[in-house]
């Protein structure tokens, strides 16, 4: 891909945002991303006017679920080359969306993943349950699947073409994990890039509660299996 010429879709899930959005805004880097959708799922706090006020385009999804706004972004983007996930509560920095674009416009990768795990983050930014779950669900992967990979972060990048083929379904938490699994299955090639990891600004709807996150890492857990099983049948080859 030539850099100057690649048209790079920003894709923004929000719900109660009001006091993070404009900070993960103002610091997309604005010589590289040429298309910013905020997906706001009936936010109360006034996100999507203050997300509409600073340029992007504001998309209301009144259907909860993680997944599906990222769906809906995807379906939204003006032909981009690349689509980027990012979360809205600044936990990570868009500043960073380069680390992401890299391989991939380099003929590196097809889609790279963010990981949390990978640079110093500081202390207490991801919880202990919730990087344990993260851990556990890699590692499963790089078992079952054979990619290396050690986070199933929400920031991530993939070309336009391979999302348009992987046919992404899951409308909850399991979508990150169907991009990964399809991905392998379709033998796409997945690079895991660090990325850094601050305390978000607000409360999470998942990781901030114990239970939030014991129930998100039995669905992803089961997502996994399930998906190896079925593809084992139909003749997926082991891992190398």
């Amino acid at each position: 891909m030539n850099p100057d010429q690649v048209r790079v879709s920003v894709v923004i899930p929000t719900y109660n945002e009001a006091q993070s959005i404009g900070r993960v805004l103002a610091d997309l880097p604005a010589n590289i991303v040429t298309d910013v959708l905020v997906v706001d799922s009936n936010s109360s706090d006034g996100t999507p006017e203050i997300a509409s006020k600073m340029g992007a385009r504001v998309i209301h999804e009144p259907r909860r679920g993680y997944g599906r706004a990222c769906l809906t972004g995807l379906a939204a983007a003006t032909n981009p080359d690349v689509v980027v996930f990012l979360d809205g509560d600044y936990s990570d920095r868009p500043a960073e969306l380069p680390l992401l674009l890299a391989p991939i416009i380099d003929g590196r990768a097809d889609i790279t993943l963010g990981s949390r795990l990978g640079k110093q983050s500081i202390r207490g930014a991801l919880p202990w349950h919730a990087a344990f779950g993260n851990r556990l669900a890699a590692l499963l992967i790089r078992l079952l699947y054979g990619p290396r990979i050690t986070d199933l972060g929400p920031f991530r990048a993939a070309r336009a073409d391979v999302l348009r083929q992987l046919e992404l379904q899951e409308t909850t938490y399991g979508w990150a994990v169907e991009m990964i699994l399809k991905g392998t299955l379709r033998g796409f090639r997945i690079v895991e890039v660090p990325v850094s990891y601050y305390p978000r600004i607000g409360k999470s709807k998942i990781s901030g509660t114990l239970k939030g996150t014991v129930g998100a890492a039995w669905f992803i857990l089961s997502l996994i299996v399930r998906y190896y099983f079925r593809h084992r049948s139909a003749g997926m080859p082991r891992p190398a």
